[in-house]
Order: structure tokens, then sequence, then C-alpha cells
């Protein structure tokens, strides 16, 4: 790290134990992402009194070159933040994680999802529950009711537009992940 990691407390008296469990968990952090240029954390425990104890409040900001993470931890999410050190251990596990996207970000690595192929519905067969999806190469798939989602099935008709994944099915090719084109996502 280029600057050294900065602790504060509010609330509670800064103890060595404290920081140095702090200090111990900022140095693991270099080894998922070694370009961090700052780490300021903030241990608060809140004033106000609760029946089962206090519960304590991390923060972390990391600084890494063209940006700045931030993680939060607030005690109203977790009655286990009672303890402060496992506050200290959810936070910097999250803030783990985030260097972890950051780097997978800056190498170029984050999956991108390819667009589902667009098709119509060429055949159905409301009853029986199944139709069939004309793909855009001219070929036939076969889909299920169980297929189709956000309980579209009963507003397909031959024509509709839709959204679907190809997979391999026990008679050739199918359709699985259907949904009616246009339609909002939930």
């Amino acid at each position: 790290m280029e600057l050294p990691v900065q602790i504060s407390f509010r609330g509670l008296p800064s103890t060595d134990a404290i920081e140095a469990k702090v200090r111990a968990r900022a140095a693991r952090l270099e080894r998922y992402y070694d370009h961090i240029t700052g780490c300021r954390v903030m241990i608060e425990s809140p004033h106000r009194r609760h029946h089962q104890g206090k519960l304590y409040h991390v923060r972390i900001d990391l600084t890494v070159p063209g940006e700045e993470l931030v993680v939060s931890r607030e005690p109203a999410e977790h009655h286990a933040h009672e303890d402060v050190y496992v506050a200290i251990r959810d936070a910097f596990d999250a803030a783990q994680r985030r260097l972890e996207d950051h780097a997978r970000r800056q190498r170029g690595a984050v999956k991108v999802h390819e667009p589902r192929p667009l098709g119509e519905v060429s055949r159905f067969f409301a009853k029986e529950g199944y139709g069939f999806i004309a793909t855009p190469d001219g070929r036939e798939l076969y889909f299920h009711r169980n297929s189709v989602l956000d309980d579209a099935f009963d507003l397909l008709e031959i024509g509709s537009r839709v959204e679907f994944v190809e997979e391999p099915g026990e008679q050739g090719p199918q359709a699985s992940t259907v949904r009616l084109s246009g339609r909002p996502t939930v």
C-alpha cells in the first residue's frame, strides 16, 4: 500500500488489538489487488442503547487508480456485529470481493452476456402446453410451457416475438428460458 492504513474510532476507545486486526486484514487485501493507494477504516459504535448490546458499524474506503471503493457494514443489518471483530471480518471480506471485481474489470475478464436470439412463435399448442419457435436461421425449436418465463405462456400466440436460449434436448435442440420480447424483466 502506498499510504499507511488510517484507522479511526467513533463511540468506542481505540485498542491495540483492534488496530492490529485491521492492519493485518488490510495487508491481506494486497493479495487480491496490488495497486491499492490508500485505505481508511472507520469503526463506530452508535451512542443509543440496544436491548442486546452495541452493534458496530465498519466502513472501509479503498483508493485504487481511477476509483474509490467503499464498503460499509451497517449494524442494523447484522446482529452478529455485536462483536467488533465479526464486524471487521465481514467488512474486509466484502472489501476483498469488491477488489476482486475491480481487478477483473481492469483485466477485462468480466463475463459479457451475449444478447439472446430473437425468434417468433411459429406453431403453438396452448392446451397441450408446448409450441415451436422459428429461429433467425430458419430452424424450428420446441419449447414447453415450463420454459416460458414470467408466467407468460398464456399470452403467447402464433407470431409472438420471443427471446430464448437454445440447449440440447432429448430429441434435438430446444428452446429454454423463453421470454416474450418487450416484456419487462422481474
